[in-house]
């Protein structure tokens, strides 16, 4: 209601503002014209009754009678605005002189070469000199001093007229605006009701009422109600959407399930079903070289260390495996961990992998944050692992633990002096089975660090590395921030 009464106020106050300000100027030029025309009369009389007492004047300055002169100036009396006169002979002496309302004398004007007339105006009076000739030569001059106040009061007439004009074409204005301002702010407000209400009520099958008979304001409400149309029926689109999206999700959720239920299935094989043979082959290798080992040859017991070697192998890869599935499905229970314990922890667990090997450890401070200890432990034996594998080639190893706080998460790093690799190919360090180096430089199964990202991911943080090819790496781990303190 109140936009509404907004939009009739503007209405009114534009079609007063706008009569006004049309009245206003006209009323100004017409004062101008009037001024003008008024000027102009004045300055024409005031030269013609100039002319007439130069030429009545000749023979008083030729017989220096100054009676006579005077007589002839008292003549302007008859002239209503004019207040004084003037005659000077042409030495500059004043020779006779006619006053109304008593002002002082005129000083006598100082006339341009060659001009015979002189026109002047201030503030309160017009002035006209002329020059009082006979056969061609100056006898002297008159200037005659006319009051302007006949012109202000004209002015004055003139604006209360305007004045008065104006206040009754604002009345006529304002009465007319609030005639039409019905027609056209009605519609608006229908329309702006209307909108409201659908904001509101998030209704779209809501409909503005056609108010008015105006050809626009037609126009606008049936646009308005297209729109909303064309809204209601894309709502229906998304909503159709989104109910088919919900079947689909339900759907590929219902798939993945049973997916997951044949992994789960595939799991049990491999545990069970593969692990046996695996035992077969590696304890009848090892009977086989118990009972006959002695009788073989040098390239027959090779034979036997790589089929015994192989099946460790394949072993240790289905542990590898099987411990992967299982982080994926394991229950992630936070609580508060001691990172530096952590890796304390860790160390002692990769103590094997030293093998009296110079290795040079430096271990920051750590901070407490919230994780699943049981599932955060594997994390760092193997980032630690992979620091002491890959820094065997150095005669003394270097590995640096440590960590920051950025933007809402506490990042941990573990840094060696290794082989490093090929930034090109850092993507593929955490897939499975991805493996940057020959399995005959640095052992392995190459789902290590796919363990990493996938227990990293579940605790909702991210994973990353650096590097460089004979200068080292280091491998980054985030974790959620909330409630971390050193």
């Amino acid at each position: 209601m109140q936009r509404h009464g907004s939009i009739s106020r503007r209405l009114t106050w534009m079609n007063m503002l706008v009569s006004g300000i049309a009245l206003l100027i006209a009323g100004v030029a017409f004062a101008a014209y009037d001024l003008a025309t008024f000027r102009s009369a004045m300055v024409r009389d005031l030269s013609t009754e100039a002319s007439m007492v130069a030429s009545n004047s000749v023979a008083a300055l030729l017989f220096n009678d100054s009676h006579a002169a005077e007589e002839t100036l008292g003549a302007l009396r008859a002239s209503a605005s004019v207040v004084r006169a003037q005659i000077y002979t042409t030495d500059g002496r004043l020779f006779a002189a006619y006053s109304r309302d008593g002002s002082a004398p005129l000083p006598m004007p100082q006339f341009a070469p060659g001009a015979t007339e002189m026109l002047a105006f201030d503030a309160s009076s017009a002035y006209v000199a002329r020059v009082i000739t006979s056969d061609g030569a100056p006898v002297g001059i008159v200037r005659i001093r006319a009051d302007l106040q006949a012109m202000y009061v004209r002015l004055g007439r003139f604006a209360l007229i305007v004045a008065a004009v104006l206040v009754l074409s604002l009345a006529g204005a304002l009465l007319v605006s609030r005639v039409s301002q019905r027609a056209i702010s009605g519609p608006l407000a229908a329309v702006a009701a209307s909108a409201r209400q659908v904001s509101q009520a998030k209704d779209y099958g809501i409909r503005a009422p056609h108010v008015g008979t105006a050809y626009e304001l037609t126009v606008l409400v049936d646009s308005f109600n297209e729109m909303l149309a064309e809204i209601q029926a894309r709502d229906r689109s998304l909503q159709q959407a989104h109910d088919q999206l919900e079947a689909r999700v339900r759907e590929r959720t219902e798939e993945l399930h049973a997916i997951n239920s044949e992994l789960e299935a595939f799991t049990y094989s491999v545990s069970h079903d593969l692990r046996a043979p695996l035992r077969h082959i590696t304890g009848f290798a090892s009977l086989l070289e118990q009972e006959a080992g002695a009788a073989f040859n040098e390239q027959a017991r090779r034979h036997l260390t790589t089929i015994t070697g192989a099946a460790s192998r394949m072993a240790t890869l289905i542990d590898d495996l099987l411990a992967f599935s299982r982080m994926g499905r394991a229950t992630v229970t936070k609580r508060r961990v001691d990172l530096s314990q952590l890796v304390r922890e860790a160390r002692g667990e990769v103590w094997t992998d030293v093998d009296g090997r110079r290795i040079t450890w430096e271990v920051h401070e750590l901070p407490h944050v919230d994780a699943d200890p049981s599932l955060l432990r594997p994390v760092m034996v193997n980032l630690l692992s992979n620091a002491i594998k890959y820094t065997s080639t150095r005669d003394e190893a270097r590995i640096e633990v440590g960590s920051e706080v950025r933007q809402g998460e506490v990042v941990v790093f573990v840094r060696d002096n290794g082989v490093g690799f090929d930034m090109a190919y850092a993507h593929k360090l955490f897939g499975v089975f991805q493996r940057l180096h020959r399995a005959d430089e640095f052992g392995g199964t190459g789902i290590g660090l796919a363990n990493v990202r996938r227990i990293v991911q579940r605790h909702g943080g991210r994973t990353w590395a650096e590097g460089a090819v004979g200068a080292g790496a280091t491998f980054y781990f985030s974790l959620p921030s909330q409630g971390a303190a050193a």
